[in-house]
């Protein structure tokens, strides 16, 4: 562990290998370009390129990629090696040229309409804002998508566009504060990771898991998270040993990978990182869940990082911690100790505010999928209605400001524990809220409702910019004020009191919340066909197109993309079940009723006073399942069939799926697992709940 310093981004062309090997006008160019958002010279990435390629080869690389991310919601890589023909023979070359641009094959990405199959040309180019990493003898090139018309088809384009904005926007209102030594405002996320870790050979028994990343079913083990006995206990060996590998893979490739602990869930874990860059948090997030899965591998086990992999035990999410900084290393969102006479956090909290009331459904929209709808509202995940959590302390001085009357910063009590060997300590002001979407935790909003297995790189791009188009408003409505500060708190109070409904600080939990949040007018979009009818509204389709975020195509396209790949995700789910059903799982209960059968049929033969009503019970309990298993089993396949009914509308064919499939799903489940109660367990065709959470 004493070599962890050196450890840390090894694998990274990071700055301070740039200083090394970098001649220092080169050096510098690069940086403007990266500070100050400057072109960058085909000469300046010529040198960039050769000293890159030369740092690669010592690292035992022969290829290179420009590492993307698709809206398939996953990375996608191509490699290209460094030979160029020299004579006879070959040297190794990379040019500026080549760093700066790439031509994948566009054709089988998702583009929501905005390309034909047959068009395939697209382009990747650098971000010389991520870092570019060795892993597998490859040099990777962090970039950005786009069609060969120039339409954006990744995940990235618009979260460096949404920095920019917020950037903009940030600084002009701080210089209006007299903060004229800001030159720029940076978005900080840091992404905790949930997953679970289960056996591999299991794993490769349960053809649900390997299609879908869920288990379509199985019964509840006799033991779950009751005892909550799991969450922060004593790591297990095999799961010590997986995340230390893990840690070492994440420092050489320059992630902060901080916190490890077991989830509440038997076999589910937690990984944080500390929290940098929105983008490079992006990237390091996205390499994480890569690196995860393969880390599992080497231990004979599997990663899963799907929301709900096991019905009846939690699921896995993925907490956004969002701020903002300045240069000048201030965090906006610090109250300080005295927050009631601070105009510039009170001004950003209301930005804020404002930004989650107004645009509450894109919240929600961000973290909808097919696996996070399993899981919102579950009593173990934020609920799909969308608020904001203050804490006590924050949220008496909003209240305050509403009424016009006076507030007092509560002092931070002393912990008095009571033993004398134990060192009395100041507590916070303020409890933490577990189970708000978004809540306010000291210095930064967790956004809690992110599903494990999403590319935080939308609700990243969202909540900037809905937090950008706030900050100019404020900007336009302060810049002509005589009195600055009277302007200010005007502004701030009429803002807290016209969006007070979104904050909310009791049991998110809680059935009164549900009515309470009606009664307030906030949405409750529970899946995401219901949250999706809200994407194209005239009011967010605005503030993208304004903000030169994403073309009105461009966001048209990704709400093609979301529905499609909710349908499609469905669709294979069913079919895998219909497959596991008419495979596996009736031709195993028959047989097992054949046993059974067989077994009454040798008793009776012994002697008419053998008992055989054990058997006959049996028999005739699973029987009369099967028999409603196998024409669950036809109406399952007969509902996937009437899909293509809706097939020429996004939206109705989601919502089809949603509740004319997915109902079916859960019919076809409840007796499969029923059965699997009285199957013997020789017979069952696949690993048990126990097996698979208790194996580990």
């Amino acid at each position: 562990m004493s070599k962890v310093p050196e450890m840390f981004g090894m694998m990274v062309f990071n700055d301070k290998k740039m200083q090394e090997r970098l001649p220092k006008s080169t050096y510098n160019a690069l940086k403007k370009t990266v500070q100050d958002g400057e072109p960058l010279d085909l000469s300046v990435a010529n040198v960039v390129a050769s000293s890159m390629k030369d740092w690669a080869i010592e690292m035992g690389c022969t290829h290179y990629t420009h590492w993307f991310q698709p809206m398939t919601g996953i990375t996608a890589e191509k490699h290209d090696s460094f030979i160029q023909p020299n004579g006879d023979g070959v040297i190794m070359e990379f040019s500026g040229k080549e760093l700066i641009k790439g031509e994948p094959d566009a054709s089988s990405f998702p583009s929501g309409g905005i390309r034909a199959t047959f068009e395939a040309r697209g382009y990747t180019t650098w971000d010389p804002t991520s870092p570019a990493f060795v892993r597998d003898g490859t040099l990777y090139i962090p970039t950005a998508f786009c069609s060969y018309t120039g339409e954006v088809l990744d995940k990235k384009t618009p979260l460096l566009r949404s920095m920019e904005r917020i950037n903009s926007e940030a600084v002009k209102l701080l210089h209006l504060l007299g903060k004229t030594d800001v030159t720029r405002v940076i978005t900080t996320v840091g992404p905790e990771q949930e997953y679970f870790l289960i056996d591999r050979e299991l794993y490769d028994q349960r053809i649900d898991l390997k299609l879908t990343g869920r288990t379509l079913f199985g019964a509840k083990a006799p033991k779950g998270q009751e005892l909550d006995d799991h969450y922060f206990g004593a790591i297990r060996p095999r799961v010590a040993a997986y995340m230390r590998d893990l840690d070492e893979e994440l420092w050489k490739l320059g992630v902060l990978s901080k916190t490890k602990h077991n989830e509440v869930a038997p076999s589910q874990h937690e990984l944080a990182p500390i929290f940098t860059t929105s983008n490079i948090a992006n990237d390091h997030n996205e390499l994480t869940m890569e690196i995860m899965k393969k880390t599992a591998e080497k231990h004979g086990l599997v990663c899963l990082l799907h929301e709900k992999p096991f019905a009846g035990v939690n699921g896995s999410g993925k907490h956004n911690n969002w701020s903002l900084s300045t240069n000048t290393g201030e965090n906006l969102l610090s109250p300080g100790k005295h927050p009631e006479n601070n105009n510039q956090f009170l001004l950003f909290l209301a930005a804020v505010v404002k930004a989650v009331d107004e645009y509450q459904d894109l919240l929600r929209i961000t973290v909808a999928s097919a696996g996070n709808d399993h899981r919102l509202g579950a009593h173990e995940a934020p609920p799909a209605i969308i608020s904001m959590y203050l804490g006590d302390d924050l949220g008496e001085l909003v209240q305050s400001i509403i009424n016009g009357t006076d507030y007092v910063s509560p002092r931070k009590e002393r912990m008095q524990t009571g033993v004398d060997v134990l060192a009395d300590f100041k507590k916070d002001t303020s409890d933490r809220n577990r189970t708000s979407p978004f809540a306010f935790t000291g210095n930064k909003f967790e956004f809690r409702a992110l599903g494990s297995a999403l590319n935080i790189g939308c609700p990243n791009y969202m909540l900037n910019t809905m937090v950008a188009e706030e900050l100019s408003e404020f900007y336009d409505a302060l810049k002509d004020a005589d009195d600055l500060n009277a302007a200010i708190g005007a502004l701030v109070k009429k803002v807290f009191t016209e969006h007070q409904r979104i904050i909310f600080n009791g049991d998110n939990y809680a059935d009164e919340w549900v009515e309470e949040a009606k009664k307030r007018g906030l949405l409750n979009l529970k899946s995401l066909p219901d949250a999706f009818e809200h994407f194209m509204d005239e009011k967010n389709v605005k503030l993208f197109v304004k903000n030169n975020i994403c073309t009105e195509a461009e966001f048209r396209a990704r709400y093609e993309i979301e529905l499609e790949t909710y349908s499609k995700q469905i669709n294979i789910e069913a079919l895998t079940m219909i497959d596991m059903a008419k495979k596996n799982i009736t031709p195993a209960v028959t047989a097992f009723v054949r046993e059974l059968t067989d077994a009454a049929l040798a008793k009776k033969a012994l002697s008419d006073r053998i008992p055989t009503t054990v058997e006959e019970n049996l028999i005739i309990s699973l029987s009369n399942k099967l028999v409603c298993f196998v024409n669950l089993t036809s109406e399952l396949e007969e509902a996937v069939l009437n899909a293509t009914n809706f097939s020429g509308d996004g939206l109705k064919l989601a919502r089809y799926y949603r509740e004319g499939v997915l109902t079916k799903m859960q019919e076809l489940r409840a007796v499969g697992d029923s059965m699997e109660t009285e199957t013997a367990a020789d017979f069952w065709p696949f690993p048990s709940y126990s097996e698979l959470l208790f194996s580990v």
